[in-house]
């Protein structure tokens, strides 16, 4: 596993915005980090998680080539009722939809060191802490092609960010009880005959998006030395 950047950070305050209980568009999840970033950038707020689910969603990552993610066309894509979104994060394509748990983190990285780079292998270790905690052992994937969580051969998480003078958005998506047959449908991540899986498959057993809520935040505040508390009302 890839080691953090060694940053040593005094804890801080920052807020959680929780969207779970019903799937939030993509196109609004993307506003309201451009808001929340917005106001990072000027002090307004500290660090703020955003959590939430998506409804079926397809999004091509700047480095998506869509000839080759997307065989049969958007059009085949858009007839399963999804929607197609064109993302300024990296990385490639991939799906959200029920079932995922979504995670933006708004951090200011010239607080947890200028390194984009090390961001997303520290973000990789907190997926591999959250899963620990509820038993799966997981590792993060060892070359660019194969950035994200894995268990064995088999992909369980994945993660894309966006940097703007060092404000971060975008993050990670971590599969806990949903429907990955969703991912044979195009060339996922660029990356043909990839297995995914999930939460509930590994654990052989129903497992809720929210049962990794507290999980993943106890890794995220661990890592980047935050002290969470609820988004204010009227912030967002």
């Amino acid at each position: 596993m890839r080691q953090n950047a060694g940053v040593s950070e005094q804890q801080q305050p920052a807020y959680v915005l929780d969207l779970l209980g019903e799937p939030t568009p993509y196109d609004r999840a993307v506003e309201l980090q451009l808001d929340l970033a917005a106001a990072r950038s000027q002090g307004a707020v500290p660090d703020t998680i955003v959590l939430c689910e998506h409804p079926p969603t397809l999004t091509l990552g700047r480095s998506s080539d869509p000839a080759v993610e997307l065989p049969d066309g958007e059009g085949a894509i858009r007839e399963l009722g999804w929607e197609v979104v064109r993302s300024r994060r990296g990385g490639r394509s991939t799906w959200h939809g029920p079932g995922q748990l979504v995670c933006y983190p708004i951090l200011d990285l010239r607080e947890h060191g200028k390194d984009l780079r090390a961001y997303s292998d520290r973000l990789e270790l907190v997926i591999v802490r959250a899963l620990a905690a509820i038993g799966i052992e997981s590792h993060a994937g060892e070359t660019r092609e194969t950035v994200g969580v894995w268990v064995g051969d088999r992909k369980l998480a994945s993660l894309g960010v966006h940097a703007d003078r060092w404000i971060v958005t975008h993050g990670l998506a971590i599969n806990v009880d949903c429907d990955v047959t969703a991912f044979d449908r195009f060339n996922a991540c660029g990356l043909e005959h990839t297995r995914f899986s999930s939460v509930a498959l590994e654990l052989g057993r129903p497992f809720g998006v929210g049962e990794l809520r507290d999980p993943l935040l106890a890794a995220l505040a661990e890592e980047f030395s935050l002290e969470l508390s609820e988004l204010p009302v009227g912030v967002a």
